[in-house]
């Protein structure tokens, strides 16, 4: 599952890219003359924390250190960016050799100020393809302007989960493909209660459960900066359409005040009493994790999934999506870069341990051999996101030098929006424009 890997932790992310502003600028080649084939010791850093997951991480560890007798792995998990990054600037021989991150946001401040060492020469000492080996969108969050940093270590991929039992009582007989569509089936579900709901269609506001600004754009056709590297969301109609849609959606909904209320009795986003789980909301925007917490969390009712809906105008990009995910690189400070490299290679490009990993943190396999393999172990709804991973119009963020910052700048103009505090759409697009390039030009 993913915790901390959404958009919605942009704030934090924000945070983590000011210290990475100080983190080290070490170079691929200073730690790259270790001997791989001697015996050595390197320390991996990774983020997950639940049982279930740091098992799937030991597992995969094991089964390298087989196929590497001469390399012991030291694993040490529920690693954030700032302890990384920490690390990273520390040195020492405490710091990590391979590091790893939930925040594909922050890739361009990793690669722009060398906190993650740059992969090209051992990319090309060990000849491996990379466009043959993984998805475009899946290299693109994994480098920024040309330095390659990091690889992909399975990936997230957004879809729409739906309550199948509520459809039914409804008189809807499948999933929406456009999003009036969306707005015209979440209305026949919402059933009210008073001032309030006995159940919402869908949640539309940008406060809710992975209804944020980027996963909501990724419906669109979009592009965050022009071609001078200036922000592009006041010139791109997809921003002002993405923002009158949601807007109308949640006016038709209820209005703002009432929606907020309603999601305060929510629970907790990663418990059993998710509001999709309980039946509070009929549809979910979510990533491919929600479908494993919805059966362990047995829900009573019958979960459909389906790719989220796309703008009207798009329909034949139907089948798309938000995508993101883990990324795996080696620490500029590391004297063992060498070894370091055949852990990284190996967990993120061999097929059998993609699959086996895959299958143990029930995530979305990185790479073209691995989601195609028939060792997949998934529930048969799990294909509707491997196919969104292999869409070619799945999308996710522009990689930015001050990390996922233009991000949260959106999402703040956002908030704003919804609620009626900003009336004019395109002078606030505009300001909020301004303040990204502003932002941009201090950061480099």
């Amino acid at each position: 599952m993913r915790r901390s890997r959404t958009m919605t932790t942009a704030a934090v992310a924000v945070a983590t890219v000011s210290v990475l502003a100080t983190a080290c600028t070490g170079q691929a080649e200073s730690g790259a003359n270790d001997d791989p084939n001697a015996r050595t010791t390197i320390t991996f850093w990774h983020g997950w924390s639940a049982p279930a997951e740091v098992k799937a991480v030991q597992d995969n560890v094991d089964r390298f250190e087989k196929t590497h007798p001469n390399i012991t792995v030291e694993v040490v998990g529920n690693i954030n960016d700032d302890k990384l990054n920490q690390a990273l600037r520390a040195g020492g021989s405490k710091s990590p050799d391979v590091v790893s991150s939930f925040t594909t946001a922050n890739v361009g401040k990793f690669c722009s100020s060398g906190a993650f060492a740059d992969l090209s020469p051992f990319i090309e000492k060990s000849k491996l393809d990379l466009e043959k080996t993984f998805p475009k969108v899946l290299l693109d969050y994994t480098q920024f302007e040309g330095k390659r940093c990091a690889l992909p270590l399975l990936a997230d991929a957004y879809g729409l989960y739906y309550n199948k039992d509520a459809f039914e009582e409804a008189g809807i007989t499948a999933p929406p493909k456009t999003m009036s569509e969306l707005a015209s089936v979440a209305k026949k579900l919402t059933v009210t209660k008073g001032d309030g709901y006995q159940r919402l269609g869908f949640m539309p506001t940008f406060h809710g459960y992975e209804t944020v600004a980027d996963h909501y754009l990724s419906s669109w056709d979009h592009t965050y900066f022009a071609a001078d590297g200036t922000s592009n969301i006041a010139k791109d109609p997809a921003f002002a359409e993405m923002f009158t849609y949601q807007k109308k959606l949640v006016e038709d909904l209820g209005g703002y005040e009432k929606l907020e209320r309603y999601r305060g009795t929510f629970g907790d986003e990663w418990g059993a009493k998710h509001p999709f789980h309980t039946g509070q909301v009929a549809m979910q925007l979510d990533g491919e994790w929600r479908l494993g917490m919805a059966t362990d969390a047995k829900v009573p009712f019958e979960i459909g999934v389906a790719p989220m809906p796309v703008a009207d105008d798009e329909a034949d990009s139907y089948g798309k999506g938000f995508l993101s995910g883990t990324i795996m690189g080696i620490a500029p400070t590391s004297r063992k870069q060498n070894a370091a490299w055949e852990l990284v290679k190996f967990m993120t490009s061999d097929t059998k341990a993609v699959v086996d990993f895959a299958n143990g943190i029930r995530n979305v396999p990185s790479t073209f051999g691995a989601l195609e393999s028939p060792d997949l172990t998934f529930d048969p709804r799990f294909k509707t996101f491997l196919d969104i991973a292999r869409h070619p119009k799945s999308n996710t963020p522009d990689g930015a030098v001050n990390g996922a910052t233009y991000q949260q700048t959106i999402q703040d103009f956002g908030f704003q929006y919804e609620k009626g505090a900003v009336k004019d759409l395109k002078a606030g697009l505009e300001k909020t424009a301004a303040q990204i390039d502003t932002d941009i030009a201090k950061a480099k």
